[in-house]
């Protein structure tokens, strides 16, 4: 048997669980399962835990590997599972020469060394970031990932990322574009631009250009690209340039999401974010002046240290303030070594309480943005034969397309949670 990867967390790590994969196999390792974790929340660790004694059952023959942000935060808990036998780094997992020693390791005669069982560098040393040109997505896929960026400079005070992932350090221009171009002729419609921090894109690099630059150059430079998004940013950090694309090219998809986190100016500032309430309300107002049928979508945490009822009730109008359509909540995770970790901690039933309203609000904003889609005419990538997305990322119910298509469709209804698009006027793109 060949490599499997088990990938949890986010689209960063989905594009990594596939270098992963390539890398593991041209090194020669066999019968084995990589876990690529995540280590936002204790629930994705402990997730993470659950997955590799399940997986022990059902495969009692084969290795397992653990790497990613929880391998790299948490080494020794994964490496003391008797179910693991190896744990690889972070910047460790990208490169080849990781998952050779990890085979020569695996195939000792006499076992694993305990001594080797671990292979987690210092991800503070790593200050340089290879491009990895993937050509192992299958084609026909309707979308293809490209890492731009990895690591952050940030130092929110709930979060452990940074020292899972490293300072950031970005992909020059010239080796995305070639990545964006490749995938492309590999028939890719939509390419996703990913990274931990993105809107700090090329602050590292010669000249130190912005997201928006980076944009523009691919737009440039890769004509036949269809369609291109951008995964997370930080909007106080958004560029003149940025804004620019948004405004005048329409391959550049109308949806973003936000890391805005919280509402409450307190909070903000307790968690050592760089934005207020009303820079997030700003930024929307302006985007949705440059594009007005742009969707947004946003990450907020329930129940950060010191919340009270008031301050979560301003996270809670924010929906509305912004006009969001998508809501990723996250009940807060007290992050071990994080100085929100020493805050006064919210009861736990308050914060399960919290984050339950928060996605039912989260649920009615997408309810209404689908309900005012209906009538309206979109081109719809089909992603698989029963569903497809919209330019602005809303989900649309189908039946047996073609995936990696791009249709146009009428929008003829929605059932709360995709729309239903009409087979009778579509046209391939």
């Amino acid at each position: 048997m060949g490599v499997d990867v088990v990938t949890f967390g986010c689209r960063l790590n989905a594009f990594e669980s596939e270098v992963i994969r390539r890398e593991a196999e041209q090194a020669g390792l066999a019968d084995a399962i990589v876990i690529n974790s995540c280590a936002v929340t204790n629930e994705a660790v402990a997730q993470a835990r659950q997955a590799i004694r399940k997986l022990k059952r059902e495969r009692p023959t084969a290795r397992i590997v653990v790497t990613g942000c929880a391998a790299q935060t948490q080494s020794q808990m994964f490496a003391d599972m008797a179910e693991v036998d190896r744990v690889v780094g972070n910047d460790e997992k990208m490169r080849g020469a990781a998952w050779q020693a990890a085979r020569s390791a695996l195939a000792a005669p006499f076992g694993i060394d305990a001594s080797e069982k671990v292979a987690v560098a210092d991800i503070m040393a790593v200050t340089e970031m290879a491009p990895h040109l993937l050509d192992g997505f299958e084609r026909g896929l309707p979308r293809a990932f490209v890492q731009v960026q990895n690591g952050c400079d940030h130092r929110c005070t709930f979060c452990i990322i940074p020292y899972g992932r490293g300072n950031s350090r970005s992909v020059p221009m010239g080796a995305v574009v070639d990545q964006v171009r490749a995938l492309v002729e590999r028939g890719h419609a939509e390419i996703v631009l990913t990274g931990v921090d993105l809107t700090s894109y090329g602050a590292d690099l010669p000249g130190a250009p912005k997201l928006g630059q980076l944009t523009r150059q691919i737009l440039r430079h890769v004509p036949e690209l269809k369609r291109l998004r951008i995964s997370s940013i930080d909007s106080i950090e958004a560029d003149r340039d940025l804004l620019d694309v948004i405004s005048d090219d329409a391959r550049l998809m109308p949806h973003l999401h936000l890391s805005l986190q919280s509402g409450d100016d307190m909070i903000l500032k307790r968690m050592k974010r760089r934005h207020s309430r009303q820079d997030a309300i700003d930024f929307c107002a302006q985007v949705r002046r440059l594009r007005p049928d742009i969707a947004f979508g946003a990450d907020i945490i329930a129940g950060f240290p010191t919340e009270s009822e008031e301050m979560f009730a301003r996270s809670l109008d924010l929906v509305d303030e912004c006009d969001l359509t998508f809501l990723h909540v996250f009940p807060y995770s007290k992050r071990p070594g994080t100085p929100a970790a020493r805050m006064p901690q919210v009861a736990g039933g308050a914060i399960r309480e919290r984050a339950r309203r928060l996605r039912a609000a989260g649920e009615a904003a997408l309810a209404r943005r689908l309900a005012a889609e209906v009538g309206a005419t979109r081109e719809v990538l089909i992603e698989s034969d029963k569903q497809g997305r919209t330019e602005h990322f809303l989900p649309v119910a189908i039946a047996g397309d073609e995936p990696g298509m791009v249709l146009q469709l009428t929008m003829t209804g929605h059932d709360g949670e995709r729309l239903v698009g009409s087979p009778g006027v579509k046209a391939i793109i």
